[in-house]
C-alpha cells in the first residue's frame, strides 16, 4: 500500500506541462487528486481522464491562481470533494518572456499575483484544512510538514 493512499492532493496549474506529471504521478501512487486550471478545460479534462483510466481518481478545478478568491474557492471545492486535504503542491505560475527592460508594471503585477499572492493565498486557504488532518495521526503532520510549514 502506497504512502499517498486515502490521501488527497491539490496540484495547482495541473492541467499541463510539470503539473499535469505531479497530479499523475500523485494518483499513481495512491492520491485522490483535484487539480486547477486556469482557462485550458480540455486540457484540464484529459489529465483527469488519463488519472481515471490508470485507476485514480481526479476532479479539475477551474482556478486562475492570480484570482485570490478563486484559489480559496479551488481549496475548499477539493475539501467538499473529498473530505480532506493532506498534499498541497503549489506549481502555477508564469514568467514574462521578454528581456527585463521592456516588461511593463501591468505584466510584472500578474507575475507578483501569481507567483506570490496566489501561492500564499492558495497556501492559507489549504493549511487549516491539513494542520485538521496532521492532528489526526503521526504520518499525516509528516506530510503536512514536507508541504511548506510545519503541522501542529
Amino acid at each position: 500500500m502506497s504512502q499517498l493512499t486515502q490521501k488527497v492532493a491539490l496540484v495547482t496549474g495541473g492541467s499541463r506541462g510539470i503539473g499535469a506529471a505531479i497530479a499523475k504521478r500523485l494518483a499513481a501512487d495512491g492520491a485522490k487528486v483535484a487539480l486547477t486550471y486556469a482557462k485550458d478545460a480540455s486540457a484540464a479534462s484529459a489529465v483527469v481522464k488519463a488519472i481515471e483510466r490508470n485507476g485514480g481518481t481526479a476532479v479539475a478545478i477551474q482556478a486562475d491562481a492570480a484570482d485570490v478568491e478563486a484559489v480559496k474557492r479551488a481549496v475548499e471545492k477539493t475539501v467538499a470533494t473529498f473530505g480532506r486535504l493532506d498534499v498541497l503542491v503549489n506549481n502555477a505560475g508564469t514568467a514574462i518572456p521578454k528581456p527585463f527592460e521592456e516588461t511593463t508594471l501591468e505584466e510584472m503585477d500578474r507575475v507578483i499575483n501569481i507567483n506570490v499572492r496566489g501561492i500564499l493565498a492558495t497556501t492559507q486557504a489549504a493549511l487549516k484544512h491539513m494542520k485538521s488532518a496532521a492532528a489526526s495521526s503521526r504520518s499525516d503532520r509528516q506530510w503536512a510538514s514536507v508541504c511548506w510549514f510545519r503541522g501542529s
